[in-house]
Formats: C-alpha cells, structure tokens, sequence
C-alpha cells in the first residue's frame, strides 16, 4: 500500500534501471529529495493532457515523446519520472559541478531544472551564483522563475518557495 504522504509508489525489491541510473547521477541522498518533491509538485495523470502552456504533458510533469491517448500505468510512470530526474540532473551537474555531494541544493536545482528546462537552468543566475559560490544567493534566485505564459502563477510561487527553502537547508 502506498505511503499516504508520498505519491510514489514503494519500490519492488529489485530496483529498476530508470533509479538506478538516477542514483549514479545524483546520488541516493539527493535522489530521496528530489523524487518525491518533483512528483508531488507535478503531480501525476497517467492520461496526457496539455499543460499550463499547452504542451502534452504525462505521469509526473514528463513531456519527452508524449503523444495523445498513450496512456501510462503506475510503473511506467515511475520509470519515466527516474528517468527525467537523471536526464535533467546530468546537465544541471556537469554546468554546476559545486552541486555534487550538496544533496538538498542540488535536489531543488534538479526540480527547478526539471520544471524549466536544463538549458534555463544552466543559463539562469542561480547557475551562475552556484558557481560563484554564492549558495544563499543562489538559492534566493530561485524566486525569479514564478511566471508561466507570461503571468505569475500562484502554484510556481509556492513551489518556488518550497524548493528555495530546501536549498537552502544546512547552509549558514
């Protein structure tokens, strides 16, 4: 029976491919943040359905290959949510290398890059505080990505505060 406050269903005993793949990229302790926040925050829908902005979207947020009526069930879209973890933590470690082994930082950047995109991320001022070494700074700027379609949004807002308050856990 799933746990009532995390949307993920419990993991067989045998790991799938998709976490363990995400496991090599973030590491299982930024892994354990990041999943479940980026699921309940996107949310899941085994049907596609069109986003905020129009784009067909399934299971937890994913756009990659989604095609109307392609329906998803539970498992696959576990899967697929690991394995759009992995791909956005990727780029968000190879252009912001001081994230490695900072798993609450480097979990809220994964969420953050994985609702706006790695080449946003990567470009944004939180990268670019990160590389400086301004943590809090770049934490704080998390703030800055609250609009979709040209209008703040209410529920970007309260995930942005939510992923600026993980990142900034343990820093002082």
């Amino acid at each position: 029976m799933p746990q009532r406050n995390n949307p993920i269903q419990p993991m067989q005993p045998e790991e799938t491919g998709a976490k363990k793949k995400a496991i090599v990229v973030l590491g299982a302790g930024a892994l354990a943040l990041a999943a479940p926040f980026v699921a309940q925050w996107e949310g899941k829908r085994n049907d596609p359905y069109r986003d905020i902005v129009g784009v067909w979207t399934v299971c937890y947020g994913d756009t990659r290959d989604v095609k109307p009526g392609q329906r998803q069930t539970d498992a696959q879209c576990q899967d697929r949510l690991y394995e759009q973890i992995a791909d956005h933590a990727k780029p968000v470690v190879a252009c912001v290398p001081q994230l490695k082994g900072k798993d609450a930082q480097l979990a809220a950047s994964v969420s953050l890059a994985y609702n706006i995109g790695t080449n946003a991320f990567c470009k944004s001022t939180v990268a670019k505080r990160f590389r400086a070494g301004d943590f809090k700074g770049a934490c704080n700027g998390f703030m800055a990505w609250r609009f979709a379609g040209g209008r703040e949004v209410r529920g970007l807002v309260n995930r942005r505060t939510e992923e600026r308050e993980m990142c900034l856990r343990g820093l002082t």
